[in-house]
């Protein structure tokens, strides 16, 4: 995770000194630079320093006052870029993950945590949206609004 070292502050008199493309450029460098590549959403939003800009402090903001400790932060941003499908958070975070020295086993947890959550929450979604299907009983004679299941020949 890059941390920015600098109070809010600062971080607006270097924006006033080098002028917003020059920092979010010297801001997405370091990025690049301490993990070798930076996630795709950083890259599209250079071409929009502001929401660049904004975007990093909002995220050194939070990462700053967090009592979670980064390993923990960087496993929860895994397993939500893996929840979500995202493949380049996913690839970013992973990579990010292996450099902090996170063990694989750990890696491969967060993961199959994030596949279980959003398991559960398309099946969630699925018996909100389906009327009254909670109240029907489930078996080989399972129907869904009235229409019976397909029975296997």
């Amino acid at each position: 995770m890059v941390e920015f070292d600098l109070d809010f502050q600062e971080a607006i008199r270097e924006l006033e000194e080098k002028g917003a493309k020059t920092t979010a450029a010297d801001w997405l460098a370091r990025v690049e630079e301490e993990y070798g590549t930076a996630p795709l959403i950083y890259k599209k939003l250079e071409d929009c320093p502001e929401a660049l800009i904004s975007h990093l402090l909002y995220k050194n903001a939070v990462n700053q006052m967090s009592s979670l400790e980064p390993r923990v932060i960087e496993l929860i941003s895994l397993a939500v870029g893996a929840a979500l499908r995202c493949d380049h958070c996913t690839a970013y975070h992973m990579q990010v993950a292996k450099k902090m020295g996170i063990p694989k086993e750990e890696i491969l947890e967060a993961v199959l945590v994030a596949g279980l959550l959003a398991n559960s929450s398309v099946l969630a979604n699925a018996y909100r949206v389906i009327p009254d299907a909670a109240k029907e009983p489930c078996g080989a004679g399972c129907s869904i609004a009235g229409v019976p299941a397909k029975k296997e020949e």
